[in-house]
């Protein structure tokens, strides 16, 4: 797959997923399905799954930056992480950090807040499956 191909998908999912856009996580997801099942289609059935399982994993990590930027208070980032099991001391630690919402978004306990089966359940399709 070639860079550019790359890089202009990433663009397009850049403004699909601004952090500052005023439209509900359904909206985003609505788009981002539509627009993804356009580049899978013609993508879909490269050879470099890496590539493919790299981009979703990116994608992930966009949207989990996404919602911890709308969950803005550090009460409203503790609830939401202690309704999804994570333990009270890590969900604490993590609503009160000072660290910026990128970095957070790799962090594991939003990986383990927010799985991919979190993101599958709201209709969001995969791009790493296809490539199998």
């Amino acid at each position: 797959m070639a860079p550019a191909s790359i890089d202009r998908f990433k663009k397009r999912i850049r403004e699909l997923t601004r952090r500052t856009r005023g439209c509900t996580l359904g909206d985003v997801i609505g788009e981002l399905t539509r627009y993804m099942r356009g580049w899978l289609g013609y993508f879909g059935f490269c050879e470099t799954q890496i590539v493919l399982r790299d981009l979703e994993s990116w994608l992930h990590r966009r949207l989990r930056a996404l919602l911890w930027k709308r969950w803005k208070l550090g009460t409203v980032r503790f609830r939401e992480l202690r309704q999804r099991g994570v333990s009270h001391d890590l969900a604490a630690q993590s609503a009160g950090s000072s660290h910026s919402v990128w970095r957070l978004s790799r962090s594991p306990v939003l990986n383990f807040a927010l799985p991919g089966k979190f993101w599958k359940s709201l209709g969001l399709p995969s791009l790493a499956i296809n490539a199998s």
